[in-house]
C-alpha cells in the first residue's frame, strides 16, 4: 500500500516544528483516552506505567520498535482532554512532543507537534511519526496495522524536501 506523507515543518525561534494531523469521528474525550490511558496506548505505541501527571515522570514501552525498548518520559504539561506535552531523551537525542486536541461538532483532530532544535534525520523521523499516527488510527478504527516499510524509505524523499522548503 502506498502512504501519503503529510507532515509540515515550521521554522520557530529555537528551530523547527515538525506538524502532523490525524482527524477522527470521535469526542476529544475518546481520543484524549486513546492518548493517556496505557492499555490503549499499548494498542498503537507502547503501553506506561507510573503515577502520571505534571512534572512526573513516567516508563514507556516502545512496543514497536526494535527491542521494544523502555523508556523514561516527563509530563510537561496536561490539560485533559486539550493538550499533552511530554519530553525524553535517548540515544537518538532529545525528544520535546505536543498532541493538542481540538472537538468541533463530535468530530477531533489531533495536532502532533515534535519541537525540533536541528533538522538532522527527519526524514526518518517524519517517516516514524507518521507510522506512529496510522497505529493510532487503526487502533481506533479497526482497520488493518500499517506495516513500517510502508513509511520508510518511500517517505525519506518527501520529509527531506521540507528541510529545503522550510529554510
Amino acid at each position: 500500500m502506498t502512504r501519503t506523507p503529510a507532515g509540515r515543518l515550521f521554522r520557530t525561534d529555537t528551530g523547527h516544528d515538525l506538524v502532523l494531523t490525524r482527524t477522527f469521528r470521535a469526542p476529544a474525550a475518546d481520543v484524549w483516552a486513546s492518548l493517556t490511558e496505557p492499555e490503549r496506548t499499548a494498542r498503537w505505541f507502547g503501553p506506561w506505567e507510573g503515577d502520571a501527571g505534571p512534572g512526573r515522570t513516567i516508563r514507556v514501552q516502545m512496543a514497536y520498535e526494535e527491542q521494544q525498548p523502555w523508556c523514561e518520559m516527563r509530563i510537561d504539561a496536561c490539560e485533559p482532554s486539550r493538550r499533552l506535552a511530554v519530553s525524553m531523551v535517548d540515544d537518538y537525542g532529545s525528544w520535546l512532543l505536543e498532541l493538542s486536541l481540538t472537538e468541533t461538532d463530535g468530530t477531533t483532530e489531533l495536532r502532533f507537534v515534535q519541537h525540533l532544535t536541528s533538522v538532522e534525520g527527519i526524514a526518518e523521523v517524519g517517516a516514524g511519526w507518521e507510522y506512529y499516527l496510522d497505529l493510532l488510527v487503526a487502533s481506533r478504527d479497526g482497520s488493518p496495522r500499517p506495516e513500517f516499510d510502508e513509511y520508510h524509505p518511500a517517505m525519506q524523499p518527501y520529509y527531506q524536501g521540507l528541510v529545503t522548503s522550510a529554510g
